[in-house]
């Protein structure tokens, strides 16, 4: 029997990430909305598309405006995209409090529906969002995770292939910490060949890099004019899911919570992790120098001012 993944939220990073799971034939999508019917158009739009592409996967869209989350029962993983768009502007931290509605109203129904579910945030502000879905789910920390890191290491590899001009599957990056204007690129940690990266580019060059990567989502934003990124955020939504069902142990830098680990307690912070069946099954805790721990640490704190806000710490 297919694996079965629901994706709340309809829109461009809900619908490309059902879409991306379809044509990998990862699983049976169900994509939800609480529109009436866009979302069941794009589902049957993905279907037909089977047909040409040879996948077996299926794809069916529903509606949520009554609340009935029936059709995603026993889904094995639920990537909750969901929420108000950021705008030209705005920061992630000005759609806290209007998501944090949106997140509650739907963990409620996957833990109802989905109780042995794998929860995969993608809503910002990302990290207060995954420690709400958290707090309200009562899952086990574990099975409750963020999009974050592999977006934001995908675009630092973006940039570092397109500055040494050398192809993307050389490039490896890594970067740390809460998804926002804090997070922590680690050019010690990037590679190109297994190279490291000061040994291949000048410091201006890689703050050059790191500064872009940090803006990564707001130069989509003031590009697209209305709506944000769903091309990268949806692959990097894929490659988590990928990783959990079919058990890779894969390291990738997730919001994971952390207990201690790197001197942070009780927060859900943007750092590497293993991914398997089980959802995280293990935080990597690598070195850093004290400048990367302090940049670290300033990230955690960001993150904290908000869950806190919200009375979640």
């Amino acid at each position: 029997m297919r694996k079965k993944v629901t994706v709340v939220g309809g829109g461009f990073v809900g619908s490309t990430t059902a879409q991306r799971l379809v044509d990998k034939q990862l699983a049976d999508v169900v994509l939800t909305d609480i529109l009436d019917t866009p979302q069941i158009g794009k589902a049957l739009d993905m279907l037909e598309s089977t047909a040409i592409t040879r996948s077996d996967a299926r794809a069916v869209g529903i509606s949520t405006a009554s609340g009935d989350y029936k059709e995603t029962a026993n889904s094995d993983i639920v990537v909750v995209t969901a929420g108000f768009p950021r705008k030209p502007g705005m920061s992630r931290d000005d759609l806290l409090k209007a998501n944090y509605d949106v997140i509650k109203a739907v963990v409620e129904q996957v833990v109802k529906y989905s109780p042995n579910s794998i929860l995969i945030m993608v809503t910002n502000p990302l990290d207060a969002m995954v420690q709400a879905a958290y707090k309200i789910s009562g899952f086990s920390k574990n099975r409750v995770m963020g999009m974050a890191g592999v977006l934001d290491s995908a675009r630092m590899s973006t940039f570092v292939a397109m500055e040494l001009n050398v192809s993307i599957e050389n490039v490896t990056s890594f970067v740390l910490g809460g998804h926002g204007d804090d997070m922590v690129p680690l050019a010690r940690y990037s590679t190109v060949a297994g190279i490291p990266l000061p040994d291949l580019l000048p410091a201006d060059r890689i703050a050059a890099i790191v500064e872009r990567t940090r803006k990564g989502g707001g130069e989509i934003v003031s590009l697209y004019k209305t709506g944000s990124a769903y091309y990268a955020p949806s692959a990097a939504i894929v490659e988590m899911v990928e990783a959990i069902l079919k058990d890779k142990k894969k390291i990738l830098p997730c919001a994971a919570y952390l207990e201690g680990e790197y001197g942070i307690q009780g927060l859900y912070v943007g750092v590497p992790v293993k991914l398997g069946a089980r959802g995280v099954e293990q935080i990597i805790q690598i070195k850093l120098t004290p400048e990367e721990k302090a940049a670290l640490d300033k990230s955690a704190a960001s993150v904290r001012e908000l869950v806190t806000v919200l009375g979640i710490a």
